[in-house]
């Protein structure tokens, strides 16, 4: 018997990993909230009823015209599609939540991966879509204000989650073996 294999012969699984529970806790509001404001416009924008709620969009509008009255006005239905993938991650984020510290489930990490492929993929391709329109949206501003307003906290979203998909596939992939194991040794010893 190997050390990964517990008494009864099934494989040991893996404990949550802080970092990504913290990542998952701390976002799922944060892009709730982002959700909200792009389903609530233009009541969610400056002049709005709701806009106390989302009153930092005042600036950010203006950094990102996805998020402005430019997109709003065109109809652009970019904005409120990648907010409805927001609905998903969020729900997948509080899924992985209570699938790993609550019910303990052993396969949790499969939706935590999940929701982190999800979140890279479509800030991937929130940067596409700028990169192949030109910068349509992002283009008008300056260098710096793009970085420090755009790039650094939109760049957040494809680093953390690169990282989850990392390890969490790594050890994916470790539970797997363990469990191939397991039953290689199992059908051994019949």
């Amino acid at each position: 018997m190997t050390s990964n294999i517990q008494p009864d012969g099934t494989p040991m699984t893996a404990k949550p990993r802080t970092w990504i529970s913290l990542w998952f806790l701390i976002t799922a509001p944060v892009v709730a909230w982002d959700a909200g404001y792009c389903f609530m416009r233009p009541r969610s924008m400056p002049g709005g009823d709701l806009h106390w709620i989302w009153k930092p969009y005042g600036i950010y509008m203006n950094i990102d015209y996805i998020y402005g009255l430019p997109a709003l006005l065109e109809r652009n239905g970019f904005t409120n599609a990648q907010a409805m993938m927001n609905v998903v991650e969020t729900l997948l984020n509080i899924l992985y939540l209570y699938l790993a510290h609550v019910a303990k489930w052993p396969p949790a990490p499969i939706i935590g991966f999940a929701s982190a492929a999800l979140t890279l993929g479509k800030t991937a391709l929130y940067w596409l879509q700028e990169y192949y329109c030109g910068y349509c949206d992002i283009g008008h501003n300056a260098f710096w204000d793009l970085i420090l307003l755009w790039v650094i906290p939109n760049g957040l979203w494809l680093v953390v989650p690169t990282l989850i998909v990392l390890q969490l596939g790594k050890d994916l992939a470790h539970q797997f073996n363990l469990a191939a194991e397991s039953l290689s040794e199992s059908k051994k010893t019949k």
